[in-house]
């Protein structure tokens, strides 16, 4: 534990301007931190964020330690750190930074540890890989920590496996599972943010071809959608009957992979399963396909396969800031064809994007902001389990966006409310 460790702390300044820039579009985050400032609940106590260091979750970040935290962070993924920003946050007196953009995997680990290393109350996590460090390796903690909060679907379904074992050991927010979180930033916050990431790595058009959605959860749908409006034929992988039908139903093609990677330009993974796109895929798959992940971790697409596979490999599309790396790897196959892949498996939206929008982001680092002050304040009444955001939480965000936005909407009367109340024929 000590001092922050980033990459080029002279990249502050740029930092500062991009946080500067998504506050302005954060307006719920703006309204709570007005409530924050004033009342200070997280005085005296430490929360770890484990998170995709970039602008937007330094606007959570600053909220959290201006409400009196002491935040220690890192970022969720090895590729998903803007430097310029965690320099910039590095200069807060109160957020200790340990990222930086191209870790190796044990320098990832090394930063989570030493985020842990500041014996946190609370922790927000993006993929769980905290709270599973916690109860795996870090156990000295685990009579500490009050709670914590998981932003993913991927992270929630971890510690469900963890609950559904017994061995998780407090109480976790699943903000992942609230409405304001999934219905947006799953839904429009991963199809714009992902599309930009493919758009900036290739510089190549959607309008025209042929793209492949693995997987029909929120992301897949919100995906599919953008992807057909922006003139794709887009095919559906899916293994859940009825997400099928219902991708069927609203237009989609849906096969399975060995069918649909044949004809595909685009292959987009985002189901949470490992080896989604495999070696049977890659042998078949068009010339010139690229295949990306919006996933949280880089192994839907089966990389060490591919690598097989390979009989010529070079990195391509170099970008400098904020990326200082390369976006596409080509994969040459003995017979000729070339096979592409985007952000070296890792999530395209981040790895070769920006991020989710600001304002799809307001809604979700609201709720982990709420969620964070719910466990403070009744941690001491929740079992070890996975809870839902509780309802007025979703809906006070809900409601701080459409004031924002200058919307009024209709309330019941009290003559209304007695009467969806009633059970009696005909009143």
């Amino acid at each position: 534990m000590g001092k922050s460790v980033v990459k080029d702390p002279g990249l502050a300044d740029k930092g500062k301007l991009k946080i500067e820039w998504v506050e302005n579009f954060m307006p719920i985050l703006k309204e709570i931190r007005k409530t924050f400032e004033k009342e200070k609940p997280f005085k005296n106590k430490t929360i770890a964020a484990i998170l995709h260091l970039e602008a937007k979750t330094a606007a959570l970040l600053r909220v959290l330690a201006d409400a009196g935290a002491t935040v220690s962070t890192t970022s969720a993924n090895p590729e998903t750190t803007d430097d310029s920003v965690a320099a910039a946050l590095a200069e807060h007196p109160n957020i200790h930074v340990y990222s930086w953009r191209g870790e190796t995997i044990e320098e990832y680990w090394e930063n989570i540890n030493r985020v842990l290393d500041h014996k946190p109350d609370i922790i927000i996590d993006d993929g769980a890989d905290g709270i599973v460090l916690v109860h795996q390796e870090r156990t000295e903690l685990l009579d500490k920590i009050m709670g914590g909060c998981e932003e993913t679907t991927t992270g929630v379904t971890r510690i469900k496996n963890l609950e559904r074992e017994g061995k998780l050991r407090f109480p976790v927010i699943a903000v992942n599972d609230a409405k304001m979180k999934h219905l947006f930033d799953n839904r429009f916050g991963t199809a714009e943010s992902s599309i930009f990431g493919i758009l900036n790595a290739t510089n190549l058009m959607i309008a025209g071809k042929t793209v492949v959605v693995a997987g029909f959860g929120w992301c897949g749908r919100g995906l599919a959608s953008r992807l057909k409006g922006m003139g794709a034929k887009v095919i559906v992988c899916e293994i859940d009957p009825i997400k099928a039908l219902e991708a069927c139903m609203e237009g989609y093609q849906v096969m399975k992979m060995i069918d649909a990677v044949k004809q595909a330009d685009i292959v987009i993974t985002v189901t949470g399963v490992n080896k989604v796109v495999r070696k049977e895929h890659f042998e078949v798959a068009k010339d010139k396909c690229i295949f990306c992940n919006a996933g949280h971790f880089d192994v839907e697409v089966c990389i060490p396969d591919l690598e097989k596979l390979a009989a010529k490999k070079k990195k391509t599309r170099y970008f400098g800031l904020p990326y200082n790396d390369y976006l596409v790897e080509e994969y040459e196959l003995k017979d000729g064809r070339k096979l592409y892949l985007l952000a070296k498996g890792r999530l395209v939206n981040i790895v070769a994007g920006q991020g989710h929008p600001a304002e799809v982001m307001d809604f979700s680092f609201s709720l982990q902001a709420l969620s964070a002050k719910y466990v403070l304040e009744n941690h001491s009444k929740l079992d070890p389990r996975v809870y839902k955001v509780p309802d007025e939480i979703d809906k006070m965000v809900a409601e701080l966006k459409l004031r924002s936005m200058g919307i009024e909407i209709d309330r019941l009367t009290p003559e209304q409310e007695e009467y969806i109340k009633s059970y009696e024929i005909g009143t």
